[in-house]
């Protein structure tokens, strides 16, 4: 049984609900603990056998309170068994569904050096009615450029739940 520390940053919640569903399915067989990264930096993880990181994307790019707490933890990152996950919207692309194709994820790890023993990338959720009017807008243009959904009257989620298992299954040991 090992003590895994999920770490979180989200900015509509998509991460954080992913990262309750690994929870879920690691307690099973693990005592597992989930905290947002803005309580990470300064996080114990001796106490920890396995980390794992999840992160959203918006506007392009991972949050700041991320690298922060790369930078801080790095050492004991180092340390430790980890894994890393991206949630963007550009996974919702056949093409882009990799870590290893996914354009977030590449320029994440080549900009951190970080390397955690396991990286994943999944499609989020574009919720046009819980944006604000400007953040509204701007992603129904980033979709209707890229092709994507711009029903604003409605949400529209591409994450790959068989996915968010299979990762959990990695996590867990069992794949």
């Amino acid at each position: 049984m090992s003590k895994i520390a999920i770490i979180y940053s989200t900015t509509d919640g998509q991460t954080k609900k992913i990262t309750e569903i690994l929870r879920t399915d690691l307690s099973n067989c693990h005592v597992v603990e989930l905290f947002p990264v803005s309580s990470a930096c300064d996080l114990n993880l001796t106490n920890f056998d396995k980390v794992v990181l999840g992160a959203s994307i918006r506007y392009g790019k991972h949050k700041s309170e991320v690298f922060k707490f790369l930078k801080k933890q790095r050492n004991m990152l180092e340390e430790k068994e980890t894994y890393f996950f991206s949630v963007n919207v550009v996974a919702r692309k056949p093409e882009k569904n990799r870590p290893t194709t996914n354009p977030y994820v590449k320029k994440f790890l080549e900009k951190t050096s970080w390397k955690p023993n396991y990286t994943e990338v999944f499609a989020g959720k574009v919720n046009y009615p819980e944006y604000n009017f400007l953040d509204r807008n701007i992603i129904r243009l980033i979709m209707h450029i890229t092709n994507g959904p711009t029903d604003i009257t409605r949400s529209h989620e591409f994450t790959d739940w068989k996915r968010v298992k299979k990762f959990g299954a990695l996590i867990s040991g069992e794949d």
